[in-house]
């Protein structure tokens, strides 16, 4: 998935996307729409976010 759908899938910018592929923090509201537009449940946040 490119990160301009997986952006458009979670309701943030493609930019919010680049800066928490580089690692920087956002906000636990970013991090629950990404992990569902990534078609996971919350419970398995491990799997996306490792330092969480």
């Amino acid at each position: 998935m490119s990160k301009a759908e997986l952006a458009r899938k979670a309701g943030i910018s493609a930019l919010t996307i680049d800066r928490v592929e580089k690692g920087m923090d956002c906000r636990m509201d970013t991090k629950r729409k990404i992990i569902l537009a990534l078609g996971f449940k919350l419970t398995d946040k491990d799997k996306v976010f490792s330092n969480d």
